[in-house]
């Protein structure tokens, strides 16, 4: 392997590798046995195909295709540590070359680690605040327990109190359903706050066969971006009326969800709703003190490819949040009227600052000595396959270099965050508070 160094402005370099066939064919040999496992040969079952075969069916390009993901990061890691560089972030790749029985020749865009000056985190006090649970708060979602076990009935008269109601309804805005407005056997909970603020309060009162006409504005952060905030029109009809009949808050319902009484039940809800309440604190402590120390800390200037690459994880998040409401990107991209640049530009504060955040856990960690072994990974990584102990693919993919490397930060963020929570003022007061009970005893 071959490699050249060429210094780009801020702090970015751009490394050109070469890469012989002699050098890359172990890799050809496994890019063609996963092949083997996706194609199906006449005589050989799946992932035990010569590899002649495989070229043969697949070609010679798609073996190489398949394999150059593997031959980049290998190569990519070796050149950085020949050149004996410090950098953070992923490349941005670019490649130049590539055909059978030639070199593979590509381009890494790479950010350095820029200067950074930590200001001191024993100098910055973040208070954690949390919500106390009340009875009201338990009640609550006792109810909502309740209400997953409620009986309903049919009823005759108009929907009221915790009545459920189920109707056809369709969203329109300038006379035209807006996407994915159009829905038939929608139900509707009336004692359970609807995403629409007055949506419950308009259907209020209907009975069965009733059809009903009425706008209401969206909330400003709805996550269907075209319509946040604006005004719909909504043409509703009643299909039925269903009376809930909530099981007592007794012993007996206490017993069907693995509880011995009623009062150890409510106890319990209260109890869990509190640690949730505590780790909300907690997540917002540990964010206020990292914009405290982005704020109060200087930074050199931040390479591009760092910005570009927090950029696309944000794109990649966002996404992911699509996708687990039914939305696609594009179906996003066009409700919003904006285009994927567009959408990354918009990121460019977002990127920037977890950039920031990433540099000062970085330079923590090393003015610390907070290191991650390979034990810690392997450790990691062994929890995590049993969580995808029926997915192959996954398992393999935890074993992946790269993965591995993002284990290996994941570790080291939660332990550079645990060591700036025991370094803030408002840490140091509680560990003496600790301290001074323990005495006091």
């Amino acid at each position: 392997m071959k490699s050249t160094k060429k210094d780009l402005p801020k702090s970015q370099i751009e490394l050109t590798i070469t890469i012989t066939q002699e050098e890359y064919e172990p890799h050809l040999k496994k890019a063609a046995e996963k092949i083997s496992q996706k194609i199906k040969i006449k005589g050989f079952r799946k992932g035990h195909v010569p590899y002649d075969i495989v070229e043969k069916e697949a070609g010679e390009m798609a073996i190489l295709q398949e394999a150059l993901e593997t031959i980049v990061q290998k190569s990519y890691v070796e050149a950085i540590k020949e050149h004996k560089l410090e950098v953070i972030g992923s490349p941005q790749i670019a490649v130049e070359k590539v055909a059978p029985k030639n070199d593979v020749v590509y381009k890494a865009t790479v950010a350095l680690l820029p200067e950074v000056t930590l200001a001191d985190p024993k100098k910055i006090s973040v208070k954690k605040e949390v919500k106390k649970i009340t009875k009201k708060d338990a009640d609550e979602t006792l109810d909502a327990l309740r209400g997953m076990q409620a009986e309903e009935i049919i009823k005759d008269g108009a929907a009221e109190g915790t009545d459920k109601l189920v109707l056809d309804m369709e969203m329109t805005q300038d006379n035209v359903v807006v996407e994915g407005g159009s829905s038939k056997d929608y139900q509707v909970y009336l004692s359970e706050d609807h995403y629409i603020p007055g949506f419950n309060e308009e259907v209020a009162g209907l009975k069965k066969g009733d059809e009903k006409k009425f706008n209401l504005t969206f909330p400003k952060k709805h996550y269907q971006k075209q319509l946040a905030g604006k005004t719909i029109d909504f043409a509703v009809k009643v299909k039925g009326v269903y009376e809930r009949k909530l099981p007592e808050l007794n012993d007996d319902f206490a017993k069907k969800l693995g509880q011995d009484s009623v009062e150890k039940l409510v106890a319990l809800v209260a109890e869990n709703m509190q640690k949730e309440e505590e780790k909300k604190a907690e997540q917002k402590r540990e964010i206020a003190i990292l914009d405290a120390l982005i704020e109060k800390s200087t930074f050199a200037d931040l390479p591009e490819v760092l910005i570009d690459s927090e950029k696309e994880k944000i794109f990649h998040e966002l996404q992911r949040d699509l996708q687990k409401n039914g939305v696609s990107i594009d179906q996003y991209l066009q409700d919003i009227k904006k285009t994927e640049d567009d959408l990354r530009k918009g990121f460019a504060e977002q990127a920037e600052k977890r950039a920031k955040a990433a540099l000062i856990s970085r330079l923590v960690a090393k003015e610390n000595n907070i290191a991650i072994s390979e034990e810690d990974i392997t450790k990691e990584i062994e929890l995590m396959k049993k969580s995808y102990e029926h997915n192959k693919e996954a398992q393999e993919n935890l074993t992946r270099p790269e993965v591995r490397d993002s284990i290996a930060i994941m570790i080291q963020n939660k332990r550079v965050m645990e060591f700036l929570k025991g370094q803030t003022k408002e840490d140091q007061k509680e560990d003496k508070k600790k301290e001074s009970t323990k005495e006091s005893k």
